[in-house]
């Protein structure tokens, strides 16, 4: 957009920011914002980001995220600015029950009556807003197929990583060179499925050898978690955590800045979730050239189909995420399947250009540019 636009990036994390707007040569404005329910913070957070963008006077503002949300679109409302973009990428609020619950439909509705166009990033989620009753149907559109950025399949290619490099990375890991690799990519935390996936593999390593000996399959399984903890918003359970910590099957290398190695060395992506809006993740994966085991939620089941790229589960179900796990190490005709199709249907649908030039159609259409 800096190329067309006069960009200036705002978000909380001032040191990210900085690296980020250095990183793509546009400005940046520092302001505070919490993750957590903090109608004082919140405030405080409108407040500066209105003298801001008075003193600014934007054509356009566009915010991501529940929080930024709110204060972006109150403040840009307040402030003036014509137009108010709002992407949805997820509502945390789907887990939510009783007065929290009530609370965040509240801030939701919020911030798209401030909005003037809503952006859901997936097509489920655009169907789930307009169950709810948030928004205005003629606010509402999905840019593209989904997503909010797409994926830049040039970067995610696993032939841009050696044979000697992915070898390194392994015995680094202490991966063997005959271990089936799952990995889980994005925040070690209860909603993304981490308990369920926890005990999903735990299952599967302890039935690996009776397998082995009984039915001659693999015996070697990994599961690599590549992410941070957030045990303050969203704590695993204590079994989970000793899980995670015991078991010499189960690798977690923390956050990375550069995922690209990682997925190299795995064989699937297991991402168990409880809501999405579009998960850049298994883009990534499926890029990489990594089939998907998924939960059935909006954005996994739309970049997924079941047995084509991917294999999708109920959600929060322990016991159907071991038998598909079970199922991508054991059949060998059915992973090779899986494979084949998976970097093509994410090139054919969600490539990183195609997403770019129908959000820039949509800024050309309200602002001075031709």
């Amino acid at each position: 957009m800096n190329q067309f636009y006069d960009v200036t990036a705002i978000s909380a994390d001032e040191k990210e920011l900085k690296r980020i707007a250095t990183k793509y040569g546009v400005k940046n404005h520092h302001i505070e914002m919490t993750r957590t329910i903090s109608p004082l913070d919140d405030l405080k957070a409108v407040w500066k980001l209105y003298r801001f963008l008075k003193k600014e006077k934007p054509e356009l503002v566009h915010s991501h995220t529940p929080k930024a949300g709110i204060v972006g679109m109150m403040a840009a409302f307040l402030a003036g600015v014509p137009n108010r973009f709002h992407t949805v990428a997820g509502l945390p609020l789907l887990e939510a029950t009783g007065t929290k619950r009530k609370v965040l439909n509240f801030v939701e509705k919020l911030t798209y009556s401030f909005a003037t166009k809503v952006y859901p990033n997936s097509f489920g989620l655009n169907e789930i807003i307009i169950q709810e009753g948030f928004c205005q149907l003629e606010k509402l559109k999905v840019i593209g197929k989904g997503s909010s950025n797409g994926i830049n399949t040039s970067y995610f290619d696993k032939t841009l990583f050696s044979e000697s490099a992915n070898q390194s990375l392994k015995e680094q890991l202490k991966i063997e060179a005959d271990d089936f690799v799952f990995i889980f990519v994005g925040r070690l935390v209860g909603d993304k499925g981490i308990n369920e996936l926890i005990a999903a593999f735990k299952t599967l390593t302890s039935t690996a050898l009776s397998d082995h000996l009984n039915l001659n399959l693999n015996l070697n399984r990994k599961l690599l978690l590549v992410g941070p903890y957030e045990q303050e918003l969203d704590a695993l359970k204590t079994d989970t955590l000793q899980e995670i910590e015991q078991n010499s099957n189960i690798i977690s290398v923390g956050f990375q800045p550069d995922v690209r190695a990682y997925f190299a060395i795995a064989n699937a992506l297991v991402f168990p979730s409880y809501r999405e809006g579009f998960p850049n993740v298994v883009l990534q994966a499926g890029a990489m050239g990594l089939p998907s085991i998924v939960s059935n939620i909006n954005g996994c089941n739309e970049i997924i189909k079941d047995h084509q790229n991917g294999l999708i589960v109920p959600v929060k179900n322990t016991e159907a995420l071991a038998e598909a796990m079970r199922d991508l190490v054991d059949d060998e005709i059915l992973y090779q399947s899986l494979q084949h199709q998976s970097r093509k249907r994410i090139m054919e649908n969600y490539e990183q250009e195609v997403v770019w030039q129908a959000l820039l159609a949509e800024y050309k259409k309200v602002t001075d540019h031709v």
